[in-house]
């Protein structure tokens, strides 16, 4: 029989863990929940996406207006799987702290709708509520939950108290729900009638526990298992023209072939719609150089990245757009030289760099004679530099076999420039995947 001062002592123990569940965690900016930076040996990559400052997008979205007193939900496909996973949210253009009320996670059933045995509450540094200051992140705690790669997950987060305009990633080509109230933990979905194509505050899902030697390494993030592939680049890795919820990406597709070639890895799209290699932009995300660490540098198990950019900045120095202004002229001197820096930051952290040549895009707005030489000179850079470990020629298997300059009517989206879903499969069989 215990002592009663054994019993007592067991009981605060209970009640202390009760208080600190029900309690609300702090984080750091770029911190996770208990202050101090945990490195993600263990974890590997399941998803993510960049974030972008709140903008009213290409179109309509909640980013500006935020959320008070609803829950948002939303559907990620993961390409690595586990025994176990967690999130991370991002506050990084918030202008006052987040207070996340709870979230849950789950396996997708259908919609908003998940399969109720597998609905896990989610908490961080073992509490329930979390409050992110403006310009940091957070993780949760592990969670639970099976995941087989290529599974949907479901994260439900919940806003009791307004947030204030959201750290969000505009063009998801995913369809996110809200709904009124607190609906963490609905199994239907049914309160979840507002529908948007965008991701709010979540960045990344994290796995662990996979098949054994799969996404293992080394307490450096160095090692075996190192395997993580990151896509990295504007609106034609985002997936522009694909469709929403079909998950036709070229880096989905090439996720699904390595699969299929018996190479399963991670696969993650750091695509975000307009983005350039020289500007930042409030619509089209910070410039390649400043996001290439937290987006692909970053992220665990980093392998190779596959970087495809520079038809924005060489395009929209030919049109005026009330979205990107000044429209400066920017040289393809210019383009390759931040090519060079990337590949520099990248083989300093062991990561091999693949260069993608730019699409053709006769037909489109911002073709002109002189878009057209800077796209020539940096392409056959591209090819015959040598700077990158391995070159994935997309502009030679895309063009229309009449025209090189354009892009092929079979994998046109219909604004020359953007593939269709065709084009995008394309694409993802182009890539060698021994230079991975």
């Amino acid at each position: 029989m215990r002592s009663p001062l054994l019993r007592l002592s067991t009981s605060l123990l209970a009640l202390s863990a009760v208080v600190a569940a029900s309690g609300v965690a702090t984080a750091r900016p770029g911190g996770p929940a208990d202050g101090r930076e945990r490195p993600r040996t263990g974890w590997t990559a399941g998803w993510a996406a960049p974030v972008q400052r709140p903008s009213a997008g290409f179109e309509p979205n909640w980013a500006e207006t935020g959320f008070a007193d609803q829950t948002v939900r939303q559907v990620v496909r993961v390409t690595g799987g586990g025994t176990a996973a967690r999130i991370r949210l991002s506050n990084r253009y918030g202008t006052a702290p987040l207070r996340v009320t709870g979230a849950t996670i789950a396996r997708t059933a259908h919609g908003p709708a998940v399969h109720p045995a597998t609905l896990r509450g989610l908490t961080f540094g073992h509490r329930r509520s979390v409050e992110i200051p403006a310009g940091g992140e957070t993780a949760s705690d592990a969670a639970p939950l099976r995941l087989a790669p290529f599974e949907s997950v479901t994260v439900t987060l919940y806003f009791r108290r307004p947030t204030g305009s959201a750290t969000f990633h505009a063009q998801a080509y995913a369809t996110s729900y809200r709904a009124d109230g607190d609906h963490r933990d609905d199994r239907t979905g049914a309160a979840f009638t507002g529908r948007t194509h965008s991701w709010y505050y979540l960045s990344d899902v994290e796995v662990t526990g996979g098949a054994k030697g799969h996404g293992k390494r080394h307490a450096n993030g160095h090692g075996k298992g190192r395997d993580t592939v990151v896509a990295f680049g504007d609106s034609l890795t985002d997936g522009f023209g694909s469709g929403n919820d079909t998950h036709h990406r070229w880096p989905d597709l090439l996720a699904e072939r390595l699969a299929a070639a018996g190479t399963p890895r991670p696969v993650l799209n750091s695509g975000i719609g307009g983005n350039l290699l020289r500007n930042d932009s409030p619509w089209y995300g910070e410039r390649a150089a400043a996001r290439f660490e937290r987006d692909v540098l970053d992220k665990p198990g980093v392998r190779s990245v596959i970087v495809l950019e520079g038809l924005n900045d060489i395009g929209f120095s030919e049109v005026d757009l009330p979205t990107y202004r000044p429209n400066p002229q920017i040289s393809a001197e210019e383009v390759i030289a931040s090519y060079r820096e990337l590949i520099g930051r990248a083989h300093a952290r062991g990561v091999r760099v693949i260069g993608g040549t730019i699409l053709p895009f006769k037909g489109a707005e911002y073709h002109t004679a002189r878009s057209e030489a800077k796209r020539a000179a940096i392409n056959e850079w591209i090819r015959t530099s040598g700077e990158f470990d391995a070159v994935v020629d997309f502009a030679e298997i895309m063009a229309s076999p009449s025209d090189p300059l354009a892009l092929d009517p079979a994998y046109d989206s219909g604004d020359a420039k953007h593939p269709n879903a065709a084009g995008y499969r394309r694409m993802a069989a182009a890539v060698d995947l021994t230079a991975l």
